[in-house]
């Protein structure tokens, strides 16, 4: 080997090459015979195995060598199917433990529920118990209600004098720009279908909906989670409210009746349940005081409940008149819109308990009943594939707007916008010249079935029959 450039030779023929060139037959760099270093080796050679010296024995040991491998590989073969197999009945194990917890799991919130169902009726029946112990002088609507709701209204009619739109209230501009930030599949997909939806005035993240499933849903906006299930009507949620200011719910059913729920913990309960009815409960209004509940039935009768106690301090029946499909307080809390089947809008005096006046104009079931903020004005939405507007000063309709399969209305805090689900898709006015702010085509898959605005406009809350609740900001 060469000290300069490491290249090996024999020693016999590089020495001659040097005596006769001087450079290195590689590289061709100046080279002598001091630049050699012998490298000494293992002379030994392990001589082959007999079986290798020969054609016959090496392809005699090359069958040994592949019997070998094939028997290594067959033994591999038989420990994978055996390991096959124990995964297989550990799976099927799994698969028969998860059938069983489902079905007990399900046994469970089945017990759970009918012990819900059984203390609801159970408090039904005291509360029952004690409005017949009461004197007749407290049965109804009496004085002390009248003066705590007019209470109300007076302080609610100043407040809305003095109230300017908000700053921070949404303009036409930014709501034209709106698109789809989310669309959440809620409830059973064996009973497709999201019927009606409200908005939380405590905290805004918070959405409740109803269901053709018969549950109510409580959904977290901002988690993108549900938080809690309320599950105890027998048939479809037609109409949800959330209380204002108290950990409440409100539902009413398919099922002839409705409930509050209270929360308690995480998860809510029913509360009160509330039966008087003999058919659908279509809707629900809240009155402004926060302690009153009006329920409004198919079996042409409408509720005013305690919704603290349960009790019902009067059921008004209306003969002749085809069932109520729709009811909302006015703002102020003092007089009650009702929707019927028959394409009127009645005008209720709470404290008189009477009809004061009906609006007419509509050719189809009234589906949505909207009253604008500042109390001057009411929207309702009718099969007949119309939106009217009505002048509650005037007591006169002063517009009238097509749209086709509408099924909600619903003006925002401010009194700017007024928003409608018409069909698969939903559009806002605005309230003051009743232009087209927007117009959301397709918004859904199915029919829109309910919406509602976000506090100071700043988003919009969609349900429909495709099961989704959706939002638009």
């Amino acid at each position: 080997m060469t000290a300069k450039s490491g290249f090996l030779f024999e020693r016999r023929l590089i020495e001659k090459y040097i005596d006769s060139t001087g450079k290195c037959p590689v590289s061709g760099e100046e080279l002598s015979a001091d630049d050699l270093i012998s490298i000494k080796a293992n002379k030994c050679v392990k001589p082959r195995p007999m079986q290798a010296t020969s054609i016959p024995g090496m392809l005699a040991l090359f069958q040994n060598e592949w019997d070998a491998l094939m028997l290594e590989t067959y033994t591999l073969k038989q420990h994978l199917e055996t390991v096959r197999q124990e995964l297989s009945h550990s799976l099927y194990q799994h698969d028969a433990a998860c059938r069983v917890i489902a079905r007990l799991t399900k046994e469970r919130d089945g017990a759970r529920q009918s012990l819900t169902t059984a203390q609801a009726d159970i408090g039904h029946t005291a509360a029952a118990a004690s409005a017949m112990e009461m004197d007749e002088q407290s049965a109804g609507i009496t004085e002390e209600i009248v003066k705590k709701m007019s209470k109300t209204s007076s302080g609610l009619s100043k407040g809305r004098k003095k109230r300017v739109v908000a700053p921070s209230q949404a303009t036409a501009e930014q709501i034209a720009k709106y698109t789809n930030e989310g669309s959440f599949p809620l409830h059973g997909a064996s009973q497709p279908g999201v019927l009606c939806l409200d908005i939380s005035k405590k905290d805004e993240s918070q959405i409740v909906t109803g269901g053709v499933d018969g549950t109510a849903v409580v959904f977290n906006r901002g988690s993108g989670q549900i938080t809690s299930t309320l599950s105890g009507h027998s048939k479809k949620v037609t109409d949800v409210l959330f209380h204002p200011t108290e950990d409440l719910i409100i539902t009413a059913s398919a099922d002839n009746t409705a409930r509050v729920w209270a929360l308690q913990g995480k998860d809510y309960s029913t509360a009160v349940q509330l039966k008087c009815h003999s058919a659908e409960v279509s809707a629900a209004t809240l009155h402004p005081t926060g302690d009153y509940l009006v329920t409004g039935s198919m079996d042409s009768t409408w509720g005013f409940w305690d919704i603290h106690t349960g009790a019902l301090l009067l059921q008004k029946a209306a003969a002749g008149q085809a069932g109520y499909s729709s009811a909302q307080f006015h703002p102020d809390g003092l007089i009650l819109a009702t929707g019927t089947a028959d394409a009127k809008v009645r005008i209720w005096d709470i404290k008189q308990q009477e009809n004061v006046h009906t609006f007419e104009g509509h050719s189809g079931q009234v589906n949505c009943i909207a009253f604008s903020e500042n109390g001057y004005y009411m929207a309702s939405a009718a099969d007949d594939n119309t939106i009217k507007l009505w002048d509650l000063r005037k007591l006169s309709n002063f517009k009238s707007i097509d749209a086709p399969a509408v099924a909600a209305v619903s003006f925002d805090f401010g009194g700017q916008y007024l928003a409608s689900a018409a069909g698969t898709g939903m559009t806002v006015y605005n309230a003051k010249t009743w232009d087209v702010v927007k117009t959301f085509e397709d918004a859904h898959a199915s029919q829109v079935t309910d919406v509602k605005w976000g506090a100071n406009a700043k988003f919009l809350a969609s349900t429909s029959m495709d099961r989704s609740l959706k939002f638009f900001a």
